[in-house]
C-alpha cells in the first residue's frame, strides 16, 4: 500500500527544515524530501542570522537534519516529479517510490541564473556576490565593481556602497540612456563611478579577482564584483496544483496569506518559494509558520470530522 503521511515537505533547505521540526515536535508523521540544492551552497558561510553568523550553510543543514530526526521525520534525498490532489495528495518520487498526504509544504526555493560573462559562475559566491547584506561586511573597504544587468541595478549600486566608497558601476549591456536623471544623481552623490561599455570578462590571479576588463580592452582593478542574477522560481509543482501565481519584478511566485498558505486548500509555500528575497532567517521563519498553521488545520479538521 501506498505510505501516508500527515504532511510531506518538499524541500530540505531552511524553511523545509524547519517546518519538518515544528511537525515532528507537534507528533505528526512528516516526510522531507530533498534533492540536495540548495541556493546558497556556492557561499561558504552565512551571515545575518542571530547565532548562527558565520556558519557554513553544509553545516547548517547538516544540524537541521539531526534535529528533526530526533522527533521521527523521515528525511529521504530526492526530488518530486509529480504530485496530484485528490482527497489526499499523491506526491511522486523521481526515485519511483509514491506517497499520500493529508498537507504539502512547498519549500522548492529558486535558481539564480547569471549574467553570461566568462568567469562569473565560476567565482560566484568567492569574490563575485549578489547580497551585500550576507557578505559586505567580509569584503568591506574594498574597491568593488557592481555588473548591471538591468537598469534595477542601480539600487544594487547604491546599497553596496554602505559597504566601499571605492565602487565602479558597470553599465555592461545597459545603455547609460536607460538610467533616470534621479538614478544619475543618485549615484554621483553616492560617489559611484558609472563604467559605460560592455564587459567581456573576469582577471583572476591566484585564484581571486583582481579586475574586470571590457570588451574594448580595458581593464579596471577591482578585487569584489557584485551582480544581480536572474531568480528562476521553481513552481512547476505549485502549477500543476493550480495554484494562483502573480508576477513581481523579480519573477512569478504563489499568492500566500500570512502563514504561507497558497490558493491550493492544504498547500503552504515558504522559502524562496514564496519571494527572492528570503534569506535563510527569513525561510525558517517561513517554515515554521507554515507547520505551525498546519498543525492547527489538521487538528480542526479532524475535530469537525467527529
Amino acid at each position: 500500500m501506498t505510505e501516508k503521511y500527515a504532511v510531506v515537505v518538499v524541500g530540505g533547505g531552511a524553511a523545509g527544515l524547519s517546518a519538518g521540526l515544528v511537525l515532528g515536535r507537534a507528533r505528526h508523521r512528516t516526510l522531507v524530501v530533498d534533492a540536495g540544492e540548495p541556493r546558497n551552497a556556492p557561499a561558504a558561510h552565512m551571515q545575518g542570522y542571530l547565532s548562527r553568523d558565520g556558519m557554513p550553510p553544509a553545516e547548517f543543514l547538516a544540524i537541521g537534519r539531526e534535529e528533526i530526526a530526533r522527533y521521527g521525520v523521515e528525511l529521504v534525498r530526492d526530488r518530486v516529479v509529480d504530485v496530484e490532489k485528490g482527497e489526499d495528495f499523491s506526491v511522486v518520487l523521481a526515485g519511483g517510490r509514491t506517497v499520500r498526504a493529508r498537507r504539502l509544504v512547498v519549500a522548492t526555493g529558486l535558481k539564480d541564473e547569471l549574467p553570461a560573462v566568462p568567469g562569473v559562475a565560476e567565482r560566484f559566491g568567492k569574490d563575485v556576490l549578489h547580497c551585500p547584506f550576507c557578505h559586505g561586511w567580509e569584503v568591506r573597504d574594498q574597491p568593488f565593481g557592481v555588473l548591471a544587468t538591468s537598469p534595477a541595478s542601480v539600487h544594487q549600486a547604491l546599497i553596496v556602497s554602505q559597504w566601499s566608497k571605492d565602487v565602479r558601476f558597470f553599465l555592461h549591456t545597459v545603455a547609460e540612456e536607460e538610467l533616470s536623471d534621479q538614478d544619475l544623481r543618485r549615484l554621483a552623490a553616492a560617489g559611484v563611478d558609472v563604467v559605460p561599455g560592455e564587459v567581456a570578462g573576469l582577471v583572476v590571479e591566484d585564484d581571486r579577482l583582481t579586475g574586470v576588463r571590457l570588451a574594448d580592452g580595458t581593464t579596471h582593478a577591482r578585487s569584489v564584483l557584485f551582480t544581480a542574477p536572474r531568480p528562476v522560481p521553481q513552481t512547476g509543482l505549485l502549477e500543476r496544483l493550480g495554484a494562483e501565481l502573480h508576477e513581481t519584478p523579480f519573477g512569478t511566485y504563489p499568492v500566500v496569506d500570512g502563514n504561507g498558505l497558497t490558493s491550493v486548500p492544504g498547500v503552504w509555500a515558504a522559502g524562496n518559494a514564496i519571494g527572492f528575497a528570503e534569506q535563510v532567517v527569513h525561510a525558517a521563519s517561513g517554515g515554521y509558520r507554515a507547520a505551525s498553521a498546519i498543525v492547527g488545520d489538521l487538528l480542526m479538521t479532524d475535530l469537525d470530522a467527529v
